[in-house]
């Protein structure tokens, strides 16, 4: 409603700021305004529903982001993060993030003692929203006082204000040469091979979407380095996606745009097991090494992961003290 006191275009500004949609609709379409209100009030509502679990997770960063931001002022500290005067800010982050993953997910790590000293390639199931991996890295750092390099979709770096917050925790692109050169430095490195198609086009049968990628495999062959095989029980069951859509998957497949809607959020029970570490090899090509690697987490998630999955028996889980041993 507008009062009388108000003109037309005030009430108008005043919708813009909860959906452009309508008026760019009214001028391709000519229809009226109040009309096209509603269908704009509409798609602006399943957007937020599809994308809520995404933006949650892209929210929570902010909030991190945004502690670090007032850690590094009061502290007055400078942008090289690889100084230990980071280390407190990134040790209670880390903590944030490790107790959000307790409460809600009554999260768990079995088999850290299987890390080696040295460098490692980690690789692991990508699931819809990877928060799993963020529950592990902390848990990392909390428990053994190693930080993780994290090979990370460019994409992420492209959402404002989560910058520092990637930074802090070792995000990079990913190249191979950079990836060569992490390793060999003694870090451990983290990358999940099936990328964004397996978060979107996986399901609750947990299958892995490879295709032919063996650069990761590569990468540890030239760092001379193990790989750390990697899985998260119910990680599926947290946040689902519209994947099996056949629209979203060939607009995925045409346009690489990452407009595949999720849901989720659900408190279902998260385990995360590593794995026996698989030595490194001269004699191993990259091909036969990636499929070794493939079938170890696949062997993680035959023994771990009832499947299909099920959202109800995942919450159930989180009552259940009885667990596979190891």
């Amino acid at each position: 409603m507008i009062s009388k006191g108000e003109s037309h275009t005030s009430g108008q500004e005043s919708v813009i700021n909860l959906t452009w949609l309508p008026y760019i609709l009214e001028e391709w379409t000519c229809l009226e305004y109040h009309y096209l209100q509603y269908i704009g009030f509409f798609l602006w509502m399943l957007h937020v529903i599809f994308f809520a679990p995404h933006l949650l997770f892209i929210g929570f960063c902010c909030f991190s982001n945004l502690f670090l931001y007032i850690y590094k002022r009061k502290n007055g500290l400078e942008e090289d993060l690889s100084r230990k005067s980071w280390d407190k800010g990134r040790f209670m982050v880390a903590s944030i993030i490790s107790m959000c993953g307790k409460l809600w997910h009554g999260y768990e790590v079995h088999g850290m003692e299987k890390i080696p000293e040295g460098p490692g390639l980690i690789v692991y199931y990508h699931g819809a929203i990877p928060v799993d991996y963020s529950f592990f890295i902390s848990n990392l750092y909390i428990q053994m006082g190693r930080c993780c390099y994290s090979v990370v979709d460019h994409f992420l770096f492209k959402f404002p204000g989560i910058k520092l917050c990637l930074n802090l925790f070792h995000a990079v692109h990913g190249r191979r040469d950079e990836s060569v050169e992490i390793l060999k430095k003694g870090n451990l490195l983290g990358v999940a091979p099936g990328g964004a198609r397996e978060s979107f086009f996986s399901d609750e049968n947990y299958n892995l979407l490879w295709g032919n990628r063996k650069g990761f495999a590569q990468v540890a062959i030239d760092a001379k380095v193990p790989i750390i095989p990697l899985f998260t029980q119910n990680i599926r069951e947290a946040y689902r996606t519209l994947g099996k859509i056949g629209l979203f998957k060939w607009f995925y497949e045409r346009f690489r745009f990452l407009l595949v809607p999720g849901y989720g959020g659900f408190p279902v029970k998260l385990r995360t097991y590593i794995g026996d570490p698989i030595p490194y090899d001269p004699n191993i090509t990259a091909a036969e090494l990636a499929e070794k690697t493939k079938k170890a987490i696949e062997m993680l998630r035959d023994r771990h992961q009832k499947l299909p999955g099920s959202i109800q028996r995942a919450l159930l889980e989180r009552f259940d003290k009885h667990q596979k041993d190891d």
